[in-house]
């Protein structure tokens, strides 16, 4: 199985990697615009060749995992080049301006939609983990758009790497993911932000923060080349979210400042059965 992946960071290492320990027979080659990672990328075992784009013609599979504004640009001339028979699979955290970008395109139903809710702070080939996408929930969109021969190879695919499947429409997944993933990582950000214009002295942020702390902020450590075009592309349903979240800050704010503690204990008392929801989740 021929295998190509555009863009060996986190997700599309982790994913070669996975690949390699389920099919035997697979070899992957990696495209990517920074040489250094390819080159890292073969030094630790994540692909097996370099390649470009002109070599899609014989490919199985092609993973695009590249920044969600690249994606845009690269995919309807990965479409351009690919078999017959070939697979095609996004996984950036936008859906619609990428599913309406190839909706026209001739090859539109080798083209699966996907967003494999996983991953890690970290970026880079360095970054990529065995086993990221087990048990982790895999959105897919419009699949009724891919031929399918090709979607039950893509669901192979998942099953093989213990995924579990959500269908949904590229709108109602950019809106849900706007509030569970864009809005915490907004908020790690500037969380981050208003610490360490607050607290000068570095020493201080690294000897007081707690677990808490380092939890809140981790997502602050992602990758602004990354995630900017992300909040560009769901500016919509993002600043939507944000709306909600500051008038919550700004209603916290109010019962602090008239000391009325018992709402503040019932604001946050009522939050707590999210706890109950994440861990039906599971």
């Amino acid at each position: 199985m021929k295998v190509y992946i555009l863009g060996i960071g986190l997700i599309g290492g982790s994913m070669a990697l996975d690949i390699q320990s389920l099919y035997d027979n697979a070899i992957i080659y990696g495209i990517d615009a920074n040489e250094n990672h390819l080159d890292e990328a073969i030094r630790l075992g994540l692909i097996h060749q370099k390649a470009t784009l002109e070599s899609l013609i014989d490919a199985d599979l092609v993973l695009v995992a590249v920044p969600v504004d690249v994606g845009l640009v690269i995919l309807p001339s990965v479409l351009d080049a690919i078999g017959e028979d070939t697979l095609v699979l996004d996984v950036g955290s936008t859906k619609s301006p990428i599913c309406e970008a190839v909706a026209n395109h001739a090859n539109r139903r080798n083209f699966m939609a996907t967003h494999p809710i996983a991953g890690t702070e970290f970026s880079g080939p360095s970054a990529a983990v065995k086993g990221l996408f087990f048990d982790k929930t895999n959105i897919i969109c419009e699949v009724e758009k891919t031929t399918f021969k090709l979607q039950e190879r893509g669901m192979e695919l998942f099953k093989k790497m213990g995924m579990r499947i959500r269908y949904m429409d590229p709108k109602s997944h950019d809106k849900h993911i706007a509030y569970v993933s864009h809005l915490s990582h907004i908020s790690s950000f500037m969380l981050g932000k208003t610490v360490v214009e607050k607290e000068k002295d570095e020493r201080d942020i690294f000897d007081m923060a707690g677990s808490g702390f380092e939890s809140t902020v981790r997502l602050a450590k992602s990758s602004p080349a990354m995630w900017t075009p992300i909040f560009k592309q769901n500016k919509e349903h993002v600043l939507e979210s944000l709306e909600e979240y500051i008038v919550n800050l700004t209603q916290f704010k109010t019962l602090l400042e008239a000391e009325n503690y018992e709402a503040v204990y019932q604001e946050m008392h009522s939050t707590n059965r999210i706890k109950e929801i994440l861990n039906g989740k599971k």
